[in-house]
């Protein structure tokens, strides 16, 4: 018994060892801590996590910049720090972040969104005036907001007509770039109209308001164009008290905007960036094993993410179950694939 006794404290203590020496990282989320997206998001990273043996935490900001760099503060302050801290650029806090973490030891990485061309202007890329920041990693939003108008165009007669968009909060990269792919798609079609680009602020309730104001006066459209789903599924609450039959293209992965767009009450989806998070892990993972990322694609990579999503694939991804099913990140890593010479970041294993 006494052996037995031994045997596992020895068990208990090397498993200690071994998370004592895994790669810690923190996760300034910027979403709300209720978030569907950024839940599921934070899930995927903890999958990864749990792939490549790492440490994550996340610490969620409540979609408001105090707090997020309220979050950033508190983990400057801890006497035991994390390897890695992965940041975003919404409400454009990465050049305080950076600011912040300068002089700490800890490496920086930029995920979902990174500084904007104007902010590298004074604060530099990344391995430059802060060389504690090694990367980044963003999805492909522009294309992403795109390939959603071109497919949303096509749904037109002779691509000709009216339609009215909502993107985003304004001071947040994401909306920002998919709004610009958009105007690329209307620039490509002068028949098409774009009567209004309203900010729902991503919110389903704002863009209810929003659009039961703004659907009378265009009593001529017949397409909208929504940066994420909740918005989408405002603006289909106020088309249907006032009786309008209208065509939607979204963005996201909600078990909700799913089962619409295999219903057909969304006509274009566009998914796929809900794995960036744990890429993100992947490339840090490597990083840590002496495999540089930049090695693979360069220090500053857009993931191609998104794509648009048919009704089978909205199908199967509707019935992926994560925790069953998984998807082994492992499988991503350089130190997997020591013949790999770019990252291949996709979800063709779920949609298969």
């Amino acid at each position: 018994m006494k052996s037995l006794l031994r045997f596992l404290s020895l068990c208990c203590l090397w498993l200690a060892s071994l998370t004592a020496q895994a790669t810690s990282v923190v996760f300034l989320n910027p979403g709300y801590s209720t978030e569907r997206f950024w839940l599921d998001y934070s899930a995927y990273m903890q999958d990864a996590a749990d792939d490549l043996g790492m440490q994550l935490e996340v610490l969620y900001g409540e979609r408001d910049p105090h707090k997020i760099l309220g979050n950033a503060r508190a983990v400057l302050q801890r006497s035991n720090k994390p390897d890695f801290l992965i940041f975003t650029n919404e409400q454009y806090v990465a050049p305080e972040v950076l600011r912040l973490f300068a002089n700490s030891g800890i490496k920086l990485f930029a995920l979902h969104s990174t500084l904007t061309p104007e902010q590298q202007e004074l604060a530099g890329g990344s391995r430059e005036k802060y060389s504690n920041w090694i990367g980044s990693l963003v999805p492909n939003d522009e294309e992403a907001g795109y390939l959603m108008g071109q497919a949303l165009i096509g749904l037109a007669p002779g691509g000709a007509g009216e339609m009215v968009a909502f993107s985003g909060v304004k001071q947040t990269p994401s909306a920002t770039l998919r709004e610009a792919g958009l105007r690329r798609a209307l620039a490509e079609h002068p028949q098409m109209r774009l009567r209004q680009m309203l900010y729902g602020e991503w919110k389903e309730q704002r863009a209810y308001e929003q659009a039961t104001a703004l659907l009378p006066r265009y009593p001529a459209v017949s397409l909208v164009w929504a940066a994420n789903d909740e918005m989408a599924f405002g603006v289909i609450h106020a088309a249907q008290e006032q009786g309008r039959n209208l065509q939607y293209a979204a963005l996201n992965n909600s078990q909700r905007v799913l089962q619409a767009r295999v219903d057909g009450r969304i006509s274009v989806l566009a998914s796929g960036h809900f794995i960036l998070g744990g890429c993100a892990l992947v490339m840090l993972h490597d990083y840590a094993a002496g495999l540089d990322f930049a090695r693979y694609g360069g220090k500053d990579q857009t993931a191609r993410l998104f794509r648009l999503l048919d009704e089978r694939q909205a199908q199967r991804l509707l019935h992926f179950d994560r925790r069953a099913n998984g998807l082994d990140f492992r499988r991503f890593s350089a130190t997997q694939q020591p013949q790999m010479r770019q990252y291949g970041f996709s979800i063709d294993a779920m949609l298969r």
